[in-house]
C-alpha cells in the first residue's frame, strides 16, 4: 500500500524539508488589501511592511473544501491512501473542511488527523508520520501512533511585542498597555489545541530568549531527541546560533531552523520565536 503524506502550509517547513520527505502541502491564503498571496515562508516581510503602512492586519483564510478536493484527488492518482495532518481544529476551519472532503472521497482512503497544534508543532507529527510510512506500517497503525503523540507536542513561542495580538483581538487594551509599559515579553503556548498566555519574561529580547529556552527545557525535560525546530518570524542570527548550540549540547539529532509562514506572521508579528519538540522521551 502506497501512503501519501499531506498537511497545510501552516506546517512552516522549508521547501527542502518538504521535498526530502515527500510531503504534499495545500496553502492557506493571505489577503493584503487587494493582493492575495499563498501562505509560505517568503511572505512575512511583505506582511510586516503592509501592517506598518496601513496599521491593519492582513486577513488569513483557511483551505476551503474545493481546494482540499483537488489536493486529495490529485494525490490519490499517485497514492492508495493519504495521511493528512491538519492545523488545530480550535484555531481554524481547515480541519473540518478536510474531514468533509475526506468523507466525500471515501474516508477509508483519507485519514485526517487534528494535530491540536500549529506551525512546526504540526511538522513534528508530519516527520514522525514519514518515518512510520517509510517503515512500512499500515494506515490504521500509523494513524493510531500519531494520535498517541499529539498530547506530548511542546509548541510555544515568545513574542517581543503584543501589537499584532492586540490588533487581532487576542489580548485586551489593558494587557497591551501593561506589556508595553513594563516591557513584558509574553510566552504563548499551545494547550489542548488552543493558544494561551503562559509565563511573562522581562528584559531585552535576546536575554528573554535565553530565559525562555531554559524555562521550557526545564519544564519539558523528557524530549524525544530525534527532531527539534527553531521557528521564528524574524530573529537575530546570534540568538539562533545560541539556541542551536544549546540544543546540540542537549543531544538533539536533527535541529531544524525554519521561518514562519504568513499565517503565524499575520497573528504574531515580527520577533516571534519558538523552540518546538515532542516531550515523550524515546517513544517510537
Amino acid at each position: 500500500m502506497k501512503i501519501g503524506l499531506s498537511c497545510e502550509t501552516t506546517v512552516d517547513l522549508t521547501n527542502k524539508i518538504i521535498k526530502d520527505n515527500e510531503i504534499y502541502t495545500v496553502p492557506f491564503t493571505i489577503t493584503l488589501g487587494e493582493e492575495v498571496l499563498k501562505d509560505d515562508e517568503f511572505v512575512a516581510n511583505k506582511i510586516f511592511n503592509y501592517v506598518e503602512k496601513t496599521k491593519e492586519l492582513p486577513k488569513t483564510s483557511a483551505v476551503n473544501q474545493e481546494q482540499y478536493k483537488k489536493h486529495f484527488t490529485d494525490m490519490l492518482e499517485k497514492y492508495d491512501c493519504i495521511i493528512h495532518i491538519s492545523l488545530s481544529s480550535s484555531m481554524s476551519s481547515a480541519y473540518e473542511n478536510a474531514v468533509a472532503v475526506s468523507k466525500q472521497l471515501g474516508n477509508q482512503k483519507i485519514r485526517v488527523i487534528d494535530s491540536m497544534s500549529l506551525s512546526t508543532g504540526i511538522a513534528l507529527l508530519v516527520l514522525y508520520a514519514r518515518k512510520l510510512i517509510n517503515e512500512g506500517l499500515g494506515l490504521n497503525e500509523i494513524e493510531e501512533k500519531i494520535k498517541l503523540r499529539i498530547p506530548f507536542v511542546q509548541a510555544s513561542f515568545v513574542i517581543n511585542k503584543l501589537e499584532y495580538l492586540y490588533k487581532g483581538g487576542r489580548c485586551n487594551s489593558l494587557q497591551y498597555f501593561s506589556a508595553n509599559l513594563l516591557k513584558i515579553k509574553p510566552e504563548i503556548i499551545v494547550e489542548n489545541g488552543k493558544m494561551k498566555s503562559a509565563k511573562k519574561f522581562f528584559g531585552n529580547y535576546s536575554t528573554v530568549i535565553k530565559s525562555y529556552f531554559l524555562d521550557i527545557t526545564k519544564k519539558f525535560n523528557n524530549p524525544d531527541l530525534e527532531n527539534v525546530f527553531i521557528t521564528y518570524t524574524t530573529a537575530l542570527k546570534d540568538d539562533v546560533i545560541y539556541l542551536k548550540n544549546q540544543l546540540k549540547n542537549l543531544g538533539f539529532k536533527n535541529i531544524y531552523e525554519t521561518v514562519a509562514g504568513g499565517t503565524i506572521s499575520s497573528h504574531c508579528g515580527p520577533d516571534c520565536l519558538g523552540v518546538l519538540y515532542i516531550n515523550d522521551g524515546k517513544t517510537k
